[in-house]
């Protein structure tokens, strides 16, 4: 009689590129699932979330024998409620550093150098008026979140010559960016210290809500807001209320709501830009994905420690 057969583990991956892309390895079986249907295969071990698919990832529970959650995002927020008892969570750690962190650099320079501006008025064909627009050069600015794209932020404004402050949610010793990494609890004699303020913070209980009135309200006047993070890490009426009045300015790439409803008055704000969720999304990220995944999925193989572990066993 024949012994009994070990099923090879399967991996999902977002869609038939990605398995292209990303296989062979080892004995995995790689195959393509978008979390757009339901998926009851018992040999999945893996699954990799695709881009925007957060409102599928219930679909996670139905798979019996899943062991290990990849995203594709910094950012793992999303998934946590969806993750099943006893599965690893890891998010994409690395590979949005680069994209994000420039991206931020070029908020900043649009917001403080007047492009969205120089933009309407091309459309108009109008030679506006010259004034002296503020520059990034000497300017105090304040990295909240100072994980990898934080830094990865810092080395990109280090040549702008800034002055430099970073907050962390536990104060340490510095780097070769700043002598010193701050913890919030020192925010409320940071704030009013700064002319641009960059928050790269994830998403949880305690950043929830953490720029709110009281927030902006120690801001000097003239101070921009650059949220890269996720939309909720802002009071939106908050924010609102302070761009609105033209005491502040913002560059949002994230929102709450999101995606931001038409009807919203931030859209027609003046000093306020938005930007739809792309800070990741330069076209770096899918061949560092790529690499991560092969990196990954070898390491699933061999049984050996995962990479960017955020949750669950391990987490």
């Amino acid at each position: 009689m024949a012994g009994n057969v070990t099923a090879v583990p399967t991996v999902t991956l977002p869609d038939p590129s990605w398995v292209c892309d990303v296989g062979p390895i080892g004995d995995l079986q790689l195959r393509s699932w978008d979390l757009s249907d339901d998926l009851t295969d018992p040999t999945v071990e893996v699954v990799v979330t695709p881009i925007g698919g957060r409102s599928r990832l219930a679909r996670l529970a139905g798979l019996p024998s899943l062991k290990v959650v990849q995203v594709v995002t910094a950012g793992y927020d999303h998934a946590l409620g969806h993750l099943p008892r006893g599965v690893t969570l890891c998010n994409a750690a690395g590979v949005h550093d680069t994209s994000t962190a420039e991206f931020a650099v070029a908020l900043i320079l649009a917001a403080q150098r007047g492009i969205p501006e120089f933009v309407l008025a091309q459309q108009r064909r109008a030679w506006i008026a010259h004034r002296a627009w503020p520059a990034l050069g000497d300017r105090r600015v304040l990295i909240i979140g100072y994980g990898r794209i934080g830094r990865a932020l810092a080395a990109r404004l280090a040549p702008f010559e800034v002055s430099l402050t970073v907050v962390a949610s536990r104060p340490r010793e510095g780097d070769e960016f700043v002598e010193r990494v701050h913890g919030f609890d020192e925010l409320p004699w940071l704030l009013p210290r700064q002319d641009i303020v960059v928050l790269l913070t994830p998403l949880t209980a305690s950043t929830r809500g953490l720029v709110d009135a009281a927030f902006l309200a120690a801001l000097p006047d003239g101070a921009l807001v650059v949220n890269i993070a996720r939309g909720p890490v802002v009071d939106t009426d908050a924010l609102l209320a302070e761009t609105a009045s033209g005491r502040l300015r913002a560059a949002l790439d994230v929102t709450d709501p999101e995606p931001l409803p038409p009807e919203h008055p931030l859209w027609s704000t003046p000093g306020v830009l938005i930007a739809p969720h792309v800070g990741g999304a330069g076209d770096t990220f899918r061949p560092r994905m790529v690499a991560l995944l092969r990196e990954q999925l070898t390491r699933y193989a061999a049984g050996a420690p995962l990479l960017h572990v955020v949750a669950g066993p391990g987490g």
